[in-house]
């Protein structure tokens, strides 16, 4: 499945990617309960797919089957599901962040050897943390703010683990159940700052520094996580173009060193790190200017495109 939060009007919902075109998922699985004056389907709907997506995900197994319920029923072209309230042709919407709040953004920095050679840093011998806060977080389509602190503006592909069930000392082993999906993240970093500062918080969690999206894709539609594709464009220029087989650190081990730490929770986010490639280390380097257009592509995932604006006084 692709789930995806999304905007009609003001109103933010939670909805199924299927064929060119966004479900909304409350509505779908209230049409398959019953008649729209079923006051009872309705509130059952409405339980399970709030306008929410950690809201969702905090549903579990229930929320999930209940979607694929809705999926099957759009894909066997199920009459009561295909509405013009409940089907819309993507362009009639607008995709938000798939977690548009989420509990945490939890980064991994140096966990690709080729980012790690141009750096000029030793491969780590554990996973490098970091993080972002919500505010940073915004979905397809929104522009990355380009803020007037920095002149160094730089752009990293990289793989998102989403988290979908509450965990602690959670082993290698049973990580990969604690996954509800993966998406696409775009780590925007101000390198001076970043450098200047000496810690990297600052320098990587400015507002609009977090894009993601577009669709949370459940594990079994990626299989494998770790033969990805995964490519940064800027301008029609490829710039990164590596695959995840390459990371250091794969998913399923950072859930559970992770989780030695802290309590992993529904809507968690976890950026997996970016391969070489970026700005910073090119000769000579290339920082993004307001105007450009930046779009990440994982296999499997899609594509996630975002200009560049500058920051308004």
């Amino acid at each position: 499945m692709r789930l995806v939060t999304f905007a009609v009007d003001s109103e933010t919902r939670l909805g199924l990617q299927v064929q060119g075109r966004i479900v909304d998922l409350k509505e779908a699985y209230s049409a398959l309960l019953g008649p729209a004056a079923d006051v009872g389907g309705r509130e059952e709907a409405a339980r399970l797919f709030p306008p929410d997506m950690v809201a969702f995900l905090s549903t579990g197994e229930v929320g999930m089957q209940a979607a694929r319920r809705v999926e099957e029923a759009v894909l066997g072209g199920n009459s009561l599901v295909q509405g013009p309230s409940i089907a819309r042709p993507e362009g009639q919407v607008r995709l938000l962040a798939p977690v548009p709040a989420p509990t945490k953004v939890v980064c991994i920095g140096l966990n690709y050897r080729d980012h790690c050679e141009e750096n000029n840093k030793p491969i780590p011998d554990r996973p490098i943390i970091f993080a972002k806060f919500p505010t940073a977080v915004i979905g397809p389509g929104q522009p990355i703010v380009k803020p007037r602190l920095t002149n160094q503006l730089d752009y990293e592909a990289e793989l998102a683990v989403v988290v979908g069930r509450h965990g602690r000392h959670v082993s290698i082993e049973d990580a990969p159940n604690h996954i509800a999906g993966y998406t696409i993240a775009h780590d925007v970093s101000a390198r001076d700052i970043q450098f200047g500062d000496g810690q990297w918080v600052r320098g990587k969690t400015f507002d609009t520094f977090c894009p993601m999206g577009p669709a949370i894709v459940t594990p079994d539609e990626v299989g494998d996580p770790h033969n990805l594709a995964i490519r940064a464009v800027v301008n029609g220029q490829v710039m990164q173009d590596s695959n995840t087989r390459h990371l250091i650190f794969n998913c399923y081990y950072l859930i559970s060193y992770l989780s030695e730490v802290f309590t992993l929770q529904p809507g968690d986010c976890i950026l997996t790190g970016t391969p070489g490639g970026v700005g910073a280390f090119r000769e000579p380097p290339v920082w993004l200017q307001p105007g450009d257009v930046v779009t990440i592509e994982i296999e499997k995932l899609g594509s996630l495109t975002n200009p560049v604006v500058e920051e308004q006084a």
